[in-house]
């Protein structure tokens, strides 16, 4: 029974990390509509957002995984779900960012500005690194909750710990014990991102403190 859950591991983590992958690099552009003053750019950027989260997970799934076709070929199970998901978490994750971006004082980029510095060091030197220790708790914790969302992955057929827990289940009849035991090593895995989050903001408070 263990070993049928952990085989599923590698999936699901896969799943995870390149969802979150397309996430960030998705919420970057959505980002900067909404800091936009073009009011156009900023409509544009905010519908998406609005898109993006009120249609559920498992229906851009199903939209990506039945629907749609590239070059004749049908996406994989695995390319609809991280793609889903992916979907999902660029427009959480632009919110979560654009929050981040907003506590930084506005004092600090007069004050930059006064400097001299350039919009890009000003971004990358200044606004940044603080904005980026304000979101550190809130795309941590998103993480683990994509962690826990790649679960959905399974109504289209990726074998990751669910689908091979239901089907150990459905095979033995066992159905409570696998399925704790998967509950199980959703927590383990979870842990250690939790910590590694603390640690992270804790060394990047130290260096805005200096």
């Amino acid at each position: 029974m263990l070993l049928t859950v952990l085989a599923g591991i590698p999936l699901t983590i896969s799943v995870t990390a390149v969802a979150l992958v397309i996430g960030t690099i998705g919420s970057l552009p959505l980002l900067f509509g909404i800091l936009s003053g073009n009011r156009l750019v900023w409509l544009i950027a905010r519908g998406i957002i609005d898109l993006c989260r009120g249609i559920p997970i498992v229906v851009w799934m199903f939209i990506l995984f039945y629907g749609v076709t590239i070059g004749g070929t049908k996406l994989s199970a695995f390319g609809a779900a991280v793609l889903g998901l992916g979907i999902v978490s660029a427009a959480y994750l632009a919110e979560i960012f654009r929050g981040a971006i907003s506590s930084v004082a506005a004092g600090q980029y007069e004050a930059a500005r006064a400097l001299g510095m350039t919009p890009r060091a000003v971004w990358g030197d200044i606004v940044g690194p603080q904005a980026w220790r304000v979101a550190i708790p809130g795309y941590t914790t998103y993480g683990i909750g994509l962690l826990k969302d790649s679960s959905i992955a399974s109504t289209i057929g990726v074998a990751e710990m669910v689908f091979r827990s239901n089907s150990y289940a459905r095979t033995t009849g066992e159905g409570i014990t696998v399925f704790l035991v998967a509950a199980a090593i959703y927590v383990i895995v979870s842990v250690p991102v939790g910590v590694l989050s603390r640690k992270a903001d804790e060394k990047l408070s130290a260096v805005v403190a200096r």
